[in-house]
């Protein structure tokens, strides 16, 4: 429709155009450029699409490559960087689930069935009609130390701060978890007053930068942290280990986004660089982190406390549990972060070759907590390019309880991937904090967005389980999800990533495959002993 409404305009003015010529010249330009001129200002006053808000006239040739798709737009403009299919495929469903359009496709599969990586979940003759699962599944977060738990949504608003994100994309993102009832995560940039205005369900993340409770050499205040983490608003705690787009770097806001609000929100100096460290400095052992647990979940009246992780030496892991076993304290909740997940500002090299990636980091964090016997009092929620319901449903088959998706979230805000996160220049006053570019971001129509894509994502997956003759996401498992390993082989996840029983970790011998790691990590230090490793190998 759009595209032959825009060859009749052509048509229309070309005609006109010569026939005004050939009459008055004054008025053929008042033909051409009195049109041009009613849209510039319609596009100034209009809420609904940002690039043109904040570049009238112009911001309609992004709409013009649309309508050359799917060549050109599919591969030029809907690309990432590094051409992922999340991309190519996805993006374009994101924005139509956002705006409560039509998501279906003609002609079948887009993708090569064949291909290496393909994947699928199996689905089941006795179906069952997707209104019987019902809309809102939740999931209760809180073990046997927790005094406040949460009834959580199975899919939130992962970590996005305050200072890389703009003061309009909060707003919107909490003003969406307030309308569809899920949770917000403030990312380690601090708990800011916009965060809060919403009243949307706030998880509070806390990093090595310590913001909104941190005294001025960068140490934790635990009277600010216990004065912002008991109010109402802030329902769950998360400790920060490490990112997946960047584990171990730490986080760095350029000078130039830290505006005297930041600045106060923070608890930082206006005007400089905010380096976050790589490490913390509340903890420096896997006890000392159980202990630091337990100290914020006093601080905070007994809300769930857990913490993110990118994991990388599955020795430390381990360690991790070890000293949930021997202190009897354990964490409400782990976030699972893939290799592959999303930043402002990363060195290339971090973002593409450091860090395990989602999908084997959820297995193993799972099947680690399970031989510890200790899932039954932890949820685990992953994130990393978590878009589509099928992304849930593979999730939840291997392992998690919950999901958190960023650059989902941000499609649905109208991101375009401009990739000018870290420039203070993102055309659709996403990712900025000038305010000339920021008003592109109307609240009110954007906060709607977030909740459809929400809501409609989660019906998607629940469409799928039902498919699969599944009651709820819980009933899912490995085998339920198939991947092409070559042109000639198939395995379930169950094949790629085998369960290990309960408490197989409390006793010896451990499973092979984490006799290794779990000789050379201790509850007292995160440092791996190495040297044990080659006695390991000797004994076997």
């Amino acid at each position: 429709m759009r595209k032959l409404f825009i060859i009749s305009a052509i048509g229309i003015l070309f005609m006109l155009g010569i026939w005004t010529w050939i009459w008055n010249p004054a008025a053929w330009a008042f033909v051409f450029i009195g049109p041009v001129l009613i849209l510039g200002v319609r596009d100034i006053f209009q809420a609904k699409h940002s690039i043109v808000r904040n570049f009238p006239v112009f911001g309609h040739l992004r709409f013009v490559m649309e309508e050359l798709r799917p060549k050109i737009y599919q591969y030029f403009i809907e690309s990432d960087t590094d051409g992922t299919p999340f991309n190519r495929l996805n993006r374009s469903v994101i924005y139509q689930r956002a705006k409560k359009v039509d998501d279906t496709r003609p002609f079948g599969t887009e993708l090569d069935v064949y291909e290496s990586g393909y994947e699928w979940l199996n689905h089941s003759i006795a179906a069952l009609d997707h209104t019987q699962l019902g809309s809102d599944p939740r999931v209760k977060v809180g073990g046997p130390q927790c005094m406040q738990p949460y009834m959580a949504s199975v899919f939130n608003i992962s970590a996005m701060s305050f200072g890389s994100m703009s003061q309009n994309a909060i707003l919107a993102l909490n003003g969406g978890a307030k309308i569809g009832n899920f949770a917000h995560n403030t990312g380690e940039g601090g708990l800011s007053d916009y965060h809060l205005q919403p009243g949307g369900d706030i998880i509070w993340q806390i990093g090595t930068g310590y913001f909104s409770c941190r005294h001025h050499d960068g140490t934790i205040d635990y009277e600010a942290f216990a004065e912002r983490a008991v109010l109402p608003q802030v329902k769950m705690i998360e400790i920060k280990l490490s990112q997946g787009a960047k584990p171990g770097h730490g986080g760095i806001l350029p000078a130039a986004k830290v505006t005297p609000e930041i600045a106060r929100i923070r608890l930082v100096q206006e005007g400089e660089d905010v380096i976050s460290p790589p490490g913390h400095t509340a903890f420096s052992t896997p006890i000392q982190l159980i202990e630091f647990v337990q100290k914020l979940r006093h601080l905070s009246g007994g809300k769930p406390i857990g913490f993110k992780l990118c994991v990388g030496h599955k020795s430390e892991f381990l360690a991790i549990c070890k000293a949930m076993v021997k202190t009897g304290t354990y964490v409400d909740f782990i976030t699972v972060d893939g290799g592959e997940g999303g930043t402002g500002a990363a060195p290339l090299e971090f973002a593409n070759s450091v860090g395990m990636p989602l999908r084997e980091a959820l297995a193993f964090v799972y099947d680690a907590l399970t031989g510890f016997d200790l899932k039954k009092h932890i949820k685990i929620i992953a994130s990393g390019k978590v878009a589509t319901g099928f992304d849930l449903v593979k999730n939840f088959a291997l392992g998690a309880d919950m999901c958190n998706s960023a650059r989902g979230m941000m499609f649905a805000l109208g991101c375009i991937q401009a990739l000018e996160c870290n420039k203070n220049t993102c055309p659709t006053g996403v990712a900025t904090q000038d305010k000339s570019l920021m008003r592109g971001l109307v609240v009110n129509d954007k906060k709607v967005r977030v909740a459809n894509f929400h809501k409609e994502t989660i019906a998607s997956a629940l469409h799928m389980i039902g498919a699969a003759g599944l009651k709820h996401p819980d009933d899912l498992h490995r085998s339920f999800i198939y991947r092409r390993v070559s042109h000639s082989l198939v395995q379930t996840y169950t094949d790629l990533f085998p369960y290990i029983p309960k408490g197989s970790l409390l006793e010896t011998p451990h499973p092979m495959r984490f006799e290794i790691d779990m000789s050379i990590s201790s509850e007292d230090t995160f440092l791996p002993d190495y040297d044990r490793v080659s006695q390991v190998k000797i004994n076997s």
